[in-house]
């Protein structure tokens, strides 16, 4: 998109920047159906004026604006060169990266394309890829290092994304099995009141890793990859006592260990394997008066070397646009009112001191 000023008014300068859409490219791949992406973009910055003509499209405004305009268009056309289509909700978190990349709130260091199309597991039809920075940063990190925290909120893709990126190092040889544990810890519910066997009673608490193992491999492969010990899905307390080589382990939930079990299962790695630990430190349903190991670890191994935390925020979450105005609600009450989850700490499972 060329930029280039206009003529001054009173109020201040406006600018001008105009952007031809190649040929190769329908316009409705930039604009979306029935204009729906060109609407975010006008949402986004209401103080421009933003003209489509053809393959035409000119924007007029405020310099910083009119800058940022451009650079959206300039992205979107990145995106699109790879045959991957745009999304609002695409458009949105391209336009949030942008701009907190001009207010200074990032370092700007990786563009909106880079983050949208890095692949990491193409499955039945469908490419698993991190839709924020923080997410994309995330996922470097487990590549770059040998433990890795994904700290976060609901919807924020912590488990999700480490899941995608244990079946690609399963899949590329770098690895030989898959762990995935979490302690069997629920709100308001305990194990021995769940009725069946012990497989029985454990399996809820496993499910959600059993649903992203389903969505990223054929499912029918599944029992035989986990009847070879190729995937294991298994409670925490059955890791005691091994070392775990040539893996990539997850712990899940695990705002819900204890310090001690996060020790025991942070001392199980073995050689050649790699750790992804992942927890919501607002979410702890632990009994009272049992620290959460996951809010413990964080100052005992901050600065260590090869291990790494990444945090994510509630502009991370990748559900519902509503979840994140949920999370985001929560945090308000609780910074208001002195509580945890909307409970007073101290009382209750939602807020336990010392956790």
């Amino acid at each position: 998109m060329t930029q280039t000023p206009t003529a001054h008014t009173p109020a201040q300068e406006q600018a001008r920047a105009q952007f031809t859409v190649p040929a190769q490219h329908p316009m409705v791949t930039v604009l979306g159906s029935g204009d729906a992406l060109l609407r975010v973009i006008e949402k986004a910055f209401p103080a421009a004026d933003i003209h489509v003509r053809g393959n035409e499209i000119s924007a007029v405004g405020d310099p910083v604006d009119v800058a940022l305009i451009a650079r959206v268009f300039d992205e979107m056309m990145l995106v699109l060169r790879t045959g991957q289509p745009m999304t609002e909700d695409a458009v949105e978190r391209s336009i949030a990266m942008l701009k907190a990349s001009e207010n200074g709130e990032s370092d700007g260091q990786e563009t909106p394309a880079q983050v949208l199309t890095q692949n990491i597991l193409s499955s039945r039809g469908r490419t698993i890829r991190p839709k924020t920075l923080n997410q994309k940063r995330y996922v470097d990190a487990i590549d770059k290092h040998t433990i890795v925290f994904g700290i976060g909120p609901a919807g924020t893709g912590k488990t999700y994304l480490a899941m995608a990126k244990a079946v690609q190092a399963l899949q590329s040889k770098q690895v030989n099995r898959i762990i995935l544990t979490r302690p069997a810890v629920e709100a308001g519910e305990r194990l021995g009141f769940l009725p069946g066997t012990l497989y029985e009673k454990i399996d809820p608490y496993l499910r959600p890793l059993y649903d992203a193992l389903h969505d990223m491999l054929d499912p029918d492969s599944i029992p035989r990859l986990m009847a070879a010990g190729t995937i294991e899905v298994a409670p925490l307390a059955y890791m005691r006592g091994r070392t775990l080589n040539d893996a990539f382990i997850i712990l899940d939930e695990a705002q819900n260990t204890s310090p001690e079990q996060m020790k025991m299962f942070l001392t199980r790695l073995g050689f050649d394997s790699k750790i992804v630990i992942t927890g919501d430190v607002t979410q702890v349903d632990l009994p009272e008066g049992t620290k959460s190991g996951l809010r413990q670890v964080q100052d005992i191994l901050d600065g260590v070397e090869d291990v790494h935390f990444s945090r994510l925020s509630s502009h991370d979450v990748v559900r519902h646009k509503l979840v994140g105005r949920i999370v985001d609600a929560y945090e308000q009450y609780d910074t208001k009112h002195g509580t945890q989850n909307g409970a007073h700490k101290g009382r209750g499972k939602s807020g336990h001191k010392g956790k």
